[in-house]
C-alpha cells in the first residue's frame, strides 16, 4: 500500500514539475510577444497563479513520497 503512495506522490510531483515548466515557457512567450505594461502585467498575474498551483501540486507530491517512504 504504501508503494502506491510513493508512486502517486512520484506522479504528483513530475505533474507539478511539468507545470513550473510549463509557466517558464509562457512567461518567455509573453516577453517574446512584445505586450504593453499593462498586458505584460495582466499574463504576467495568470502566470503567477498557475504557478503557485503547480508549485502547491509538487510539494504535495513530495510530502506524499515522504510519508510512503517513511511508513514503509
Amino acid at each position: 500500500m504504501m508503494e502506491l503512495l510513493i508512486w502517486i506522490g512520484a506522479a504528483l510531483t513530475l505533474a507539478g514539475v511539468a507545470g513550473l515548466l510549463w509557466c517558464i515557457l509562457e512567461t518567455f512567450k509573453a516577453r517574446r510577444a512584445g505586450l504593453d505594461d499593462a498586458a505584460m502585467r495582466a499574463r504576467l498575474q495568470q502566470i503567477v497563479v498557475w504557478n503557485m498551483g503547480a508549485l502547491a501540486v509538487s510539494a504535495l507530491g513530495l510530502m506524499a513520497v515522504v510519508t510512503g517512504i517513511v511508513l514503509s
